[in-house]
Parts: C-alpha cells; sequence; structure tokens
C-alpha cells in the first residue's frame, strides 16, 4: 500500500519559518551575500521549503526586517517600565545599534522595498516609540524638554552606515554616546 507522506502541520510550517529565520538572520550578518540554499541546508529545510515561505531573497529580508522592527517597538515601553528614561532610552539604542549591524548589509533592499522608507509600515510606530523614550526622559527630565522623535531617529540613521567589520561596534558605542550626550538637559548653570 502506498501512502503519500502527511502534510506538515501547521505548528511545523511555523516552527520551519522560524529556523529560516533564524539562521538567514545570522547569514546576512555574516554576509549579504549568504546563498538561500545554505540558508535552507542550515535550518534544516529544502530549498523549496524556504521559497514556499519566501519566494524571493527580498522577501526574506522584508521579514527578517519587518520581525526585527516589531521587536524594537514593542521593547522601548518595555524598557521604560524597568529603568530609568535614560537608561531605557540607552538600552534601547543598543538594540538599534545591534541592529544597525545585522541591516548594514541589506540596507539598499530595505530602502528600496519601502521606497526610502515613504511606504514603510513601520515608520509611525518606530517613531511613536522614541517618543515614548523621550518624552519619559523629558517628563523627568534627564532629558530636554520638546525633543522631536524624528530628528533623534535622523541622528540614529547613522547606525546603518557603521560597517560592522570595521571596528563597528565600538564606533557604535561613541556614536550612541554622542547623541545621548546631545540628547541630555543641560546641567544647571554653577554661574560661572
Amino acid at each position: 500500500m502506498n501512502t503519500l507522506p502527511s502534510k506538515p502541520t501547521r505548528k511545523d510550517a511555523l516552527d520551519n519559518r522560524d529556523r529560516i529565520l533564524t539562521v538567514a538572520r545570522e547569514a546576512f550578518a555574516s554576509s549579504t551575500s549568504a546563498s538561500l540554499t545554505g540558508i535552507a541546508k542550515k535550518a534544516g529545510v529544502g530549498i523549496g521549503t524556504l521559497y514556499r515561505h519566501f519566494p524571493t531573497r527580498e522577501a526574506l529580508i522584508l521579514e527578517l526586517y519587518r520581525h526585527d522592527i516589531q521587536q524594537l517597538i514593542d521593547l522601548a515601553p518595555a524598557l521604560l517600565a524597568k529603568n530609568p528614561p535614560l537608561t531605557a532610552l540607552r538600552l534601547w539604542f543598543d538594540e538599534v545599534a545591534r541592529y544597525g549591524r545585522l541591516k548594514y548589509g541589506v540596507a539598499e533592499v530595505i530602502h528600496a522595498a519601502t521606497n526610502a522608507g515613504v511606504d514603510d509600515e513601520y515608520y509611525g510606530p518606530f517613531v511613536a516609540a522614541i517618543g515614548v523614550l523621550v518624552d519619559a526622559g523629558a517628563a523627568e527630565g534627564s532629558l530636554k524638554p520638546d525633543l522631536d522623535p524624528e530628528d533623534v531617529l535622523l541622528q540614529l540613521s547613522v547606525l546603518w552606515r557603521i560597517d560592522p567589520a570595521r571596528d563597528g561596534e565600538a564606533r557604535a558605542t561613541r556614536v550612541l554616546g554622542l547623541i545621548i550626550d546631545g540628547l541630555r538637559a543641560a546641567p544647571p548653570s554653577s554661574g560661572c
């Protein structure tokens, strides 16, 4: 009796998808020219399974982008709930920098797919996440009042241009220090 293989359950398909995304994130962080065949093999799935979930390299990169950006958006209020505003902002910036290192090699694909950000459904929520952090810092007095979250995003955009292979982590740390120094409320005048 010839039996056909059973269709994968929804959970199996979701597990495959998650493994593909995990492996792809690591692969693209190492090399923007990582092969989809290599990603599928390392994820333990066939190339057909990868293409069923992500029909193109661009589709895979965009899904990674969506997933990672949503995590950053969700992280802002969570950090603020557990930390003073300035600490929460710095921790969030550190995560944005880590994401910037991952995004470095695929930024052009994301930029093109989102029409230079104009069509990016995550732009507003990302700016709002920045707003939550800077507004809390302003209310508490550690950050300047009336900071524009879009201005802060513009400053952060430099992170996507730092080459991780050229001392990128140290440079990002220095740049974030400069950004945070610029956002801090002025210290009280000593009368000098």
